[in-house]
């Protein structure tokens, strides 16, 4: 697709752990000499990324050795000028927020998370320079973490909210152990500090933890939150309080939450209906061998959305934005 048809573009929906060029992180492993399960470069771009169909649960295990690789500063100020570089140079993107969670990124506090944090924004700064980008980072919260964790990335969120952190988010995989109540009061001092507030929900859970991320916390986004099409009540009230989504399609079917790509027009069919503001993205670009360009081709073509939806989709998502002009 010529990039042009749409301008510039906004993505607000990118994890670190998935969106680095594979040579990238092939070249970061072996400059910092992480042993590797594999030799060969062929077998390693296969565990890192997932282009058939795979699971949920299956899709985070592949964050394991992304996590790793990424564990130093040095790997984080590369991988976040890539990623920012990259969108810039590949889809036109202009306004790019890229998440992750600092505390995977420190070898299990063998690394200073400051320094870890402090890398990611000079890789962000960097590629500020090199490019006409505006770059915000979203620290992620995890779902398997304790409370007393999950306060320390928060902490350090609100702490570097003047450097370039525009938000936080609740990521991770899913577990019954888990209460989003032993921690909605984190989101709630991030969100009086000035930081933006995304909720990964509506993907892998029903639309009924959607509605108590709403009623918890009333984020600004939702992650995904494709589900929410599954509820008519749901829908109305992501409306009515101008909660926005961030749907990222070929990851959806490539994780099994959504089925194929005609489900798609029928969620999205939904989410006109009811007046669901929502933005398209790729989740991990590099990881599900995709880019936001893509993303809009393959809506375009399957007759998914329209050019005036997908248009509409950007606008939304420039709107919706934590990246303060």
């Amino acid at each position: 697709m010529d990039k042009n048809i749409f301008g510039e573009l906004t993505e607000l929906h990118v994890h670190v752990g998935s969106a680095v060029d594979p040579p990238i992180m092939w070249e970061i492993a072996h400059d910092q000499g992480i042993k590797l399960p594999t030799k060969d470069y062929w077998e390693f771009k296969k565990l890192i990324t997932a282009l058939e169909k795979t699971t949920y649960d299956k899709y985070l295990d592949l964050f394991h050795w992304t996590e790793l690789i990424q564990s130093s500063p040095e790997a984080m100020e590369k991988s976040i000028y890539s990623i920012a570089a990259g969108a810039f140079r590949k889809n036109n993107i202009t306004t790019l927020e890229i998440r992750f969670n600092p505390m995977k990124r420190n070898r299990g506090g063998e690394r200073d998370l400051d320094h870890i944090i402090l890398a990611a924004i000079h890789g962000m700064e960097k590629a500020t320079i090199a490019y006409p980008v505006k770059v915000g980072l979203i620290f992620c919260l995890d779902r398997g973490f304790s409370p007393e964790m999950n306060k320390i990335i928060s902490q350090k969120a609100i702490k570097y909210a003047k450097r370039g952190v525009v938000g936080v988010d609740l990521a991770g995989h899913i577990s019954d152990k888990f209460d989003i109540e032993q921690i909605a009061d984190l989101f709630t001092e991030c969100k009086k500090e000035g930081l933006g507030i995304t909720i990964h929900t509506g993907e892998a859970t029903g639309p009924d933890e959607v509605m108590k991320v709403v009623n918890l916390i009333s984020p600004n986004r939702i992650g995904h939150g494709v589900r929410s099409s599954e509820d008519v009540g749901t829908m109305e009230t992501l409306s009515k309080k101008g909660i926005v989504l961030e749907v990222c399609p070929t990851s959806n079917i490539h994780t099994g939450v959504v089925s194929d790509l005609s489900a798609f027009k029928n969620i999205f069919s939904k989410f006109k209906e009811h007046k669901v503001a929502f933005t398209v993205n790729t989740d991990g670009p590099e990881m599900l061998g995709t880019n936001l360009l893509n993303e809009y081709d393959i809506l375009l073509k399957n007759n998914i959305l329209t050019k005036e939806d997908l248009l509409s989709a950007t606008n939304v998502a420039q709107k919706a934005s934590f990246i303060k002009n």
